[in-house]
């Protein structure tokens, strides 16, 4: 069984690097667990609470939008 990584996963991940922060540094910005932001970016977390999703894109200056796309 192959695991799909999803779209907001990747957008997560993609942007952070873009904006050069550690999954640490993000976490921390986001107030969000350092195992959460693990877990979502290799899609061990297949569908993030709403409000996770929001403080990560707050924390990355993007909208919900942005990580949907």
């Amino acid at each position: 069984m192959t695991k799909t990584i999803p779209t907001i996963s990747k957008n997560i991940k993609k942007l952070r690097k873009i904006k050069n922060l550690s999954q640490d540094k993000l976490s921390r910005l986001a107030d969000v667990s350092h195992a959460t932001i693990i877990k979502i970016e290799s899609g061990g977390i297949q569908s993030p609470t709403i409000n996770t999703v929001q403080k990560i894109a707050k924390a990355l200056g993007v909208s919900l939008d942005d990580l949907m796309k």
